[in-house]
């Protein structure tokens, strides 16, 4: 996704969440994000980034892209349309893929879920819904398959943090959700059918914010009463409603690119450390010109000295000289230092390569370090 405006909007083209009416109640600030109104907030940007780290935060995802693909040759489209392999995705698998326009740049990163035998689900980012599905179905020439828009009736709400496990067991032992199959058995990148109070959802162990977490798909007309229930069953846990503010400052600590910043249809996945995600043979769309120059500039991280952050577009300096621009950058609410991610010519990239950033004339000292910035702790 695209950065959030931190300005509330009231525009009467916006499409509303199914979960406003909620937002409303629980004090939110609006913004106009991807043609959507949604929370950027509810108390403070701070506080609701150090719940999903220490407990746990619930969003509203619901301005997400989900497009369904399905029929015989669900799998060998998929191949072709995107960058990745999905011959070996077995039903309840996800992966996370990109897809190219015809010379290899990057029109969206999306996550795709094989919900059935032949039946997928496509994730896309909000503001490229209609680039995703036109794209899509463009491609479909020559397979037996059917790609279908389900954004408008499809909700999506996600719990992230250490508390996100036990609030949904609390569900369960309450009887309100129903998995196919035990939760504490559903594995990271992995999703499974349920039935929430007796309509039928799906949960994903994925997520966008470093911590562990869910997803649950829903009908809208469902996803108020999983909003209230997450919240109830994770009240005494800690768990708070986040908005799109700290989700950006949790993604840019967990080192995850956000298109738009990071990646564009400009980039190459290489460029942007995805080159594994990408198929390594294959006939898919985008292939002949994935392969970056050779001088291309390349995605790093960024630790800085002191407390003043970079901004997207600031200048990357080594030697007094610019040898890249920042793409994301922020004062770390969980590290307590600024990071950031910029890319830089390959001959700057080195790992330990101290570069500066000018921050509004003033260069700042700024390491070249691996992601992810912050990593969660293992599990004791």
């Amino acid at each position: 996704m695209s950065d959030p405006s931190s300005s509330p909007s009231s525009s009467p083209s916006l499409r509303s969440s199914p979960l406003e009416a909620a937002h409303e109640a629980a004090g939110a600030t609006f913004t106009d994000f991807a043609g959507y109104r949604m929370p950027v907030r509810y108390s403070s940007d701070l506080a609701e980034h150090h719940a999903v780290r220490q407990a746990a935060g619930v969003f509203d995802l619901s301005h997400m892209a989900e497009i369904g693909v399905s029929g015989p040759d669900a799998v060998a489209f998929l191949d072709h349309a995107l960058a990745g392999a999905f011959g070996a995705m077995t039903v309840g698998r996800a992966k996370y893929s990109l897809l190219l326009e015809d010379a290899g740049g990057i029109l969206d990163d999306l996550v795709v879920y094989r919900t059935d035998d032949d039946t997928y689900l496509v994730v896309a980012n909000a503001a490229n819904r209609e680039v995703a599905v036109s794209a899509l179905r463009s491609r479909v020439d020559g397979f037996d398959v059917v790609v279908s828009d389900d954004s408008d009736t499809t909700a999506l709400v996600a719990i992230q943090g250490p508390a996100a496990a036990g609030t949904l067991d609390a569900l369960v032992v309450e009887d309100r959700l129903q998995p196919e199959s035990p939760l504490d058995e559903l594995r990271y990148y992995r999703a499974l059918h349920a039935t929430f109070d007796g309509s039928s959802v799906l949960v994903a162990r994925t997520g966008y914010t470093g911590e562990d977490g869910f997803e649950i798909y829903s009908d809208p007309e469902v996803a108020p009463a999983i909003w209230d229930a997450l919240l109830d069953a994770g009240s005494s846990r800690g768990v708070v409603p986040a908005g799109l503010a700290a989700r950006d400052t949790l993604r840019l600590e967990a080192g995850m690119p956000l298109y738009g910043h990071e990646l564009t249809v400009s980039t190459r996945p290489a460029q942007a450390g995805l080159g594994r995600v990408v198929a390594p043979s294959g006939d898919f769309v985008g292939a002949a010109g994935v392969a970056p120059a050779e001088d291309a500039p390349v995605l790093v991280g960024l630790v800085m000295e002191g407390r003043r952050a970079a901004r997207a577009g600031y200048p990357v300096l080594h030697d007094g000289d610019v040898v890249g621009t920042v793409t994301s950058g922020a004062l770390s609410p969980t590290l307590g230092h600024p990071v950031a991610m910029a890319f830089v010519a390959p001959s700057a990239a080195a790992e330990g390569q101290v570069l500066h950033i000018d921050v509004r004339g003033t260069a700042i000292p700024a390491t070249v370090t691996p992601f992810p910035f912050y990593r969660r702790p293992a599990k004791g």
